[in-house]
């Protein structure tokens, strides 16, 4: 399939949501000739859904933008807050109740988190439903392929729902009435997302995602790999339906069938980690490539949201989120100056001390700020001086209000973005190498084996010195090497800290009672289907 994604249709999505108006729009094309060839099947029911992986509107995209699936998987964390300063940042307490883990089912920002992931579900199970409309459009190979780019694309909300949500439906068709929609416990979910990216994967193009061409953008073969082997990672936390209890399951005993043989979750994770390695991915000699203006020819990155200020509505929320207003100005646009690491991750980083890791100065903005050769200056003139040891909850009463906090550096800037800089050229990366080695370390000694090798490889690639494969320096190796990119609330869960005292989080009730590993299933939600249970302790 010689599919290009560039510029793509809306059409699909106005099929979904006009079905309530009186009349026919003017300017709605009949679905007879939207659907008239192979080509306009794929653009308008396949296709069209990678419309909905990045985004511009607050909530949505599975990167990029505010107040979303991000957010709530790093700044619920030890690895970034966003703290009250002064007037600004309150916001009705969201930022601060993400931190303490004391959000509740009444929240906005969930239901939205809730939308946006169902939107994409209804969406991918209406395509399906469409190909199959006009399947003689197409030859055999033609609809199983379209079909299992649409069910991997489906999988991979599902599974985002899953591990934000917990229990949730699996829906069997678009038109399926409210009534009959029900939860499914959360462990049947995660063997039906496995099942599917099993099925439909050796239908996907063995294609590099990240690259510029037919397949850029797209859910290909490598992704679902990549989604099969971070679903086994976690297998012990989605296979446990009682997660108020303290107990989980042993990935030793958790048995997946892959290919015909049963592996236990650690085996199935490597075993993923390996056929990835197989299609040609490496770590990048330089780091900073994988962020760069122009990072489309990574041979790191797996899969990104592509950005181009010229093609595409999608933004990048995150550095623009983070500056201090004057370091905003001086790259010719403008900031929120809101976003900042927290302590731990300074002290994980090694900040302040003779010996900090080389990621230090390549992700975080730290002391004085210099902007083409010159100092960033207040308007009093001082220097612009970032104080990462400065940071607490609430800055309202601290001489720091302005400059607490590191700020994110990973990204290039780039100088021509749009939008005060919220829409540059760097694609967003999801999903990358280095993090299919650290999951095959950590799959590799939580099944009694070493995991040195691909530990130290993503060491040594940035400079850093060996270090023995524990679980410990995993998850430290883990925030060195992926912070900024939305996985820190996963990892947390995973090794047990995330209900527990960290840093200047204090645990919630919420916490204390074990519940705050899945957010509340939104009310609104619940609202307009009563089938649906609240997860225990909401």
């Amino acid at each position: 399939m010689n599919k290009k994604i560039f510029a793509l249709p809306l059409l699909a999505v106005s099929l979904s949501f006009t079905s309530c108006l009186d009349e026919t729009p003017k300017d709605q094309i009949p679905e007879s000739e939207i659907y008239d060839s192979a080509n306009s099947l794929y653009v308008n029911a396949v296709a069209s859904l990678y419309n909905y992986i990045g985004a511009h509107e607050e909530g949505e995209g599975l990167q990029g933008t505010c107040r979303g699936i991000y957010d709530y998987n790093t700044l619920t964390t030890d690895e970034a807050i966003i703290p009250i300063r002064g007037g600004n940042w309150y916001d009705g307490g969201l930022w601060e109740n993400m931190y303490d883990h004391t959000w509740t089912a009444t929240d906005t920002d969930l239901y939205n988190v809730w939308k946006y992931l169902y939107k994409v579900i209804v969406l991918s199970t209406k395509s399906l439903e469409t190909i199959d409309q006009h399947k003689s459009l197409l030859n055999d190979q033609q609809r199983d392929e379209y079909k299992a780019e649409v069910r991997a694309v489906r999988a991979m909300f599902y599974y985002y729902a899953m591990d934000m949500f917990g229990r949730i439906p699996v829906l069997e068709s678009s038109a399926q009435k409210t009534a009959d929609i029900r939860q499914s416990n959360r462990s049947d979910v995660f063997k039906y997302i496995v099942k599917e990216l099993q099925t439909v994967a050796p239908l996907l193009p063995n294609e590099h995602s990240n690259l510029q061409g037919n397949y850029y953008g797209r859910v290909t073969r490598p992704v679902a790999w990549f989604l099969l082997a971070k679903l086994a990672l976690n297998a012990e936390v989605y296979t446990d339906d009682n997660w108020t209890d303290s107990y989980r399951p042993d990935g030793k005993t958790i048995m997946i069938d892959v290919d015909g043989t049963q592996k236990n979750a650690w085996l199935t994770c490597i075993h993923y980690c390996n056929l990835i390695a197989s299609a040609g991915y490496s770590l990048e000699s330089d780091y900073t490539k994988n962020f760069a203006v122009h990072n489309e020819n990574s041979n790191e990155n797996i899969f990104t949201i592509p950005l181009d200020k010229m093609l595409y509505l999608n933004e990048f929320h995150y550095l623009f989120r983070s500056r201090h207003y004057a370091h905003g100005g001086a790259y010719g646009g403008a900031s929120e100056n809101g976003t900042c690491a927290t302590l731990h991750t300074m002290a994980v980083y090694g900040y302040n001390t003779p010996s900090p890791d080389t990621r230090l100065d390549m992700n975080f903005y730290t002391g004085k700020v210099e902007v083409d050769g010159s100092n960033v200056t207040l308007d009093d003139g001082t220097p612009l001086e970032y104080k990462p040891l400065a940071v607490e909850r609430n800055l309202t009463s601290s001489q720091y209000i302005e400059t607490a906090g590191a700020r994110m550096k990973k990204y290039e800037v780039d100088r021509t973005a749009y939008s005060d800089g919220r829409m540059p050229d760097n694609d967003i990366v999801l999903y990358r190498y280095a993090d299919v080695m650290l999951m095959k370390a950590e799959a590799k000694v939580r099944n009694g084996e070493s995991g040195y090798e691909e530990l130290n490889a993503v060491r040594n690639r940035v400079g850093m010195p060996s270090l023995p494969a524990t679980l410990d320096n995993i998850l430290n190796e883990r925030l060195l090497e992926l912070v900024w990119e939305g996985w820190r609330r996963q990892d947390m869960i995973r090794f047990g800290t995330y209900n527990k005292q960290y840093d200047i989080h204090i645990p919630s009730e919420a916490d204390k009672k074990g519940y705050t590993t899945v957010f509340p299933i939104p009310g609104k939600a619940r609202e307009l289907n009563p089938n649906l249970e609240q997860n225990p302790g909401y």
